[in-house]
Order: C-alpha cells, then structure tokens, then sequence
C-alpha cells in the first residue's frame, strides 16, 4: 500500500463517518473495496480533488448528498432479471402463497423499481394482485421516485420483454405501458397495491409480517456483519413458512441465521422460513 492509499483510506472511514453522524446513512460495514471503487468514482466525477473535499463538501452543501448518494447506491437492474428466479416464484412459491386470503410481499433495496414492477406484473399474471400489498423499499430518495414514476428508456424494454417471456409469461409485456418519446411509462395501476418507503437495512428495524421478501444483489455490497443483520431482519420480518429470495451470488450458508431457513429452490437462491 502506498502513502496515497494509506491516506485515502483514512479519508474514506472519515467520510463515512461523517455521512452517519450528518445524515444517519451508514455505509461504515458495507464492503470496502466496492465502497472505496464507488467513492473514488464519484470524486472524479464530481470534480473534487480529494476524498476529503468531498467530504467538507457534503458536511456543508446539502446539494451534494443527493449525487453522492447515486454512487453510493447500485441503481443498475433490470425487469425481470434472471428470469428463472420469477419462473421459480411463479411455479413454485405462488402456489403456496394462493392459500393465504392477503399477502405482503416486501422489495428490499428496490432500487429505480424494475424488481416492483417485474413482481406486480406477475402476481397480476397469476390473479394475486388484488390481495397483494408490495413494500418496495430503499435508502436512495432519487431511486425511490424513480420507481414511483415507472419510466424507463424504451431501448431497455426489448431486454425487458424477452426476460418476461423467458419467466413464464401468461400476457405481453406491451399490455402494461405505453410507449411515449422514447420512454415506456408503465400503467399507474401496476401501483395501486404498492408503499414506497425509505428504509436502511443497516440501521432501521422490522415492519408488518411479510410472507415473501426478494432482496436480491444487495447483501454482495455488505461486510459480513452487515449481512448477518440484514438476514436477521428479513428472518423476523417473515410469516411462518414465509419465503426469502436472494441473488444469484448471495447465500445464506455462512450466516448465524442459517439454522432458520431451509432451502425451497436451491438453484434459484429461494428458501422457506423454518418453524420457529
């Protein structure tokens, strides 16, 4: 490690320090080397000499938060992404949650909404929407009115579609937007049955009783402290033989949590919550 690192790193634990004591966001135990690559990001896109200009900047400009944050917070997915997962939860989970009169299905860490509408698509598909509440959740203020709008470039919905029909699709994709001056706006009533809200997994606790909580390619960004207690949040926020489903790199295996959990569809990273 050169002096410059040494110092840099220095700058980066004083950073986050101050981005928890201003604004009480916490990024202290998310993965070091990938916070470190997005902050080194963001200062030379933002054009600040150092970590700590940065720094003084966000302490003192209100302004800068919200760009900083954009760096800090993965905004990149895509609708019905990994369509297995969603074939999963339509042929294997789905039939389960049929046997409940309401249900409560929580998107941790939503991002700019494409996991939402992926889902609401799909529990409208199978004839659940109706009973379904969606909690679609996110510490980045910009992603969450970014889901709430539902627009999103039109060269992204060819991806769009064919991961929809690859997931089992019952209807065309096309059925719920409309395409206007390069954007698709996605129908108004996909959200209908849908609470945005700003929630940390890091510091905020557990709300309602959830019978099937998707957080997927969140957790790859956590320290593994940080992943234990976000699992441990999603294990109290879950119904009895409530379902969890996780991204194709995440795993429950090495967690404390572990033991609470058993696995429903191995492959696809979607494990049942065990009788307590």
């Amino acid at each position: 490690m050169t002096v410059r690192d040494g110092v840099e790193d220095i700058e980066i634990q004083l950073l986050l320090e101050a981005l928890y004591q201003r604004y009480h966001y916490d990024f202290r135990h998310y993965a070091r080397a990938s916070i470190k690559r997005r902050l080194v990001q963001a200062r030379e896109q933002l054009g600040f000499a150092s970590i700590s200009a940065m720094q003084d900047s966000v302490l003192h400009d209100s302004s800068t938060l919200p760009r900083l944050l954009d760096y800090l917070t993965v905004q990149v997915s895509e609708m019905f992404r990994d369509p297995s997962y969603f074939r999963a939860l339509r042929e294997q989970v789905i039939p389960h949650l049929r046997t409940y009169p309401s249900l409560k299905v929580w998107i941790a860490g939503c991002s700019n909404g494409e996991e939402l509408y992926s889902l609401a698509i799909l529990f409208r598909e199978e004839g659940l929407d109706q009973r379904t509440l969606f909690y679609a959740t996110d510490i980045n203020p910009t992603a969450l009115r970014a889901a709430e709008a539902g627009v999103y470039p039109l060269e992204q919905i060819r991806k769009f579609t064919e991961n929809h029909q690859k997931s089992g699709a019952k209807s065309s994709l096309s059925d719920y937007y409309t395409a206007d001056y390069g954007r698709a706006v996605f129908d108004k009533s996909l959200r209908s049955q849908v609470v945005l809200s700003d929630h940390s997994l890091v510091t905020d606790a557990t709300f309602a009783e959830m019978h099937l909580i998707s957080c997927r390619n969140v957790l790859i960004y956590f320290d593994r402290a940080l992943q234990d207690r976000a699992l441990g949040l999603f294990r109290d926020s879950l119904a009895r033989k409530g379902f969890l489903g996780l991204g194709s790199k995440e795993s429950l295996r090495f967690s404390t949590h572990a033991a609470a959990f058993s696995d429903f569809v191995r492959d696809e990273k979607i494990y049942q919550r065990r009788e307590p």
